[in-house]
């Protein structure tokens, strides 16, 4: 894809690995509509970056707000070639506490709501507006006419205790992958899916520095967390290498969690 030509809904984009995708993606000529709960920091990063950018308030399992994402892009810049979901939530609760009480059920189904559902109604929306832009033009064989990228985690394999929500919403990220590459095949659309490890977002900055180092240790190579601009250098590529699609790549440094 020539970059300078498209524009991309970056779900989760005003901060963290999202933020990320956005600068790269301007930086390399494209546009971003940053669709983000936080909205301070979202119309922060517009008027930093310019024309090329766009922020809107968005809740990722609100159809409506997500279809209003989709129809700023196709206003401001005249339509969308993907999307780059970076929304989420990590929704850490054992299956039972102390006193054996049983897990509260709500929290594990906004987990799985934001994580699973979320990511569905992102792909489902702006595969349909692909998918309309590419029936009203004329499209040759083969053409690489979009590209859907997930976030999972390296939880959807290696889940610790306490990660039951997150870990198997992200397994179902992981699992939407391949039967969505194979129906949008028809339409010229790649589904592609991401399952980064230990990377230093803000969500990162919360925990103790005892337990980041130790998180560190556990990364063979590099021995550190994860940077977003690496995250964002896998999208981009992605993006530019049609023929990766149906696949879930580990960006991990070979961490396994045990």
């Amino acid at each position: 894809m020539q970059m300078e030509q498209h524009s991309f809904l970056v779900t989760g984009g005003a901060s963290g690995l999202g933020e990320s995708v956005v600068r790269a993606i301007v930086n390399q000529g494209g546009k971003a509509v940053i669709a983000d709960l936080n909205e301070t920091t979202g119309q922060a990063l517009v008027d930093e970056l310019g024309d090329h950018v766009r922020f809107v308030r968005c809740d990722v399992t609100s159809a409506d707000e997500v279809q209003a994402a989709v129809e700023m892009a196709e206003k401001a810049f005249g339509g969308l070639q993907g999307s780059i979901n970076c929304a989420g939530i990590a929704v850490v609760q054992k299956l039972l506490d102390r006193e054996n009480n049983p897990a509260d059920l709500e929290a594990f189904s906004r987990g799985v709501n934001i994580n699973l559902v979320g990511s569905f109604n992102v792909a489902r929306l702006v595969a349909a507006s692909i998918a309309k832009r590419v029936a009203n033009g004329a499209s040759e064989q083969n053409a690489d006419n979009g590209i859907i990228i997930n976030t999972a985690s390296i939880a959807a394999f290696d889940g610790q205790v306490g990660q039951a929500s997150y870990s198997s919403s992200k397994a179902g990220v992981v699992g939407l992958t391949l039967p969505l590459a194979r129906e949008l095949a028809r339409h010229g659309i790649r589904v592609m899916t991401i399952a980064p490890g230990v990377f230093a977002t803000p969500m990162m900055e919360a925990i103790p520095e005892k337990a980041r180092e130790q998180l560190e240790a556990g990364v063979p190579y590099p021995k550190r967390l994860g940077n977003p601009n690496e995250f964002a250098k896998l999208v981009m590529h992605i993006i530019d290498n049609a023929y990766l699609n149906g696949e879930v790549i580990r960006l991990d440094g070979a961490i396994r969690m045990v």
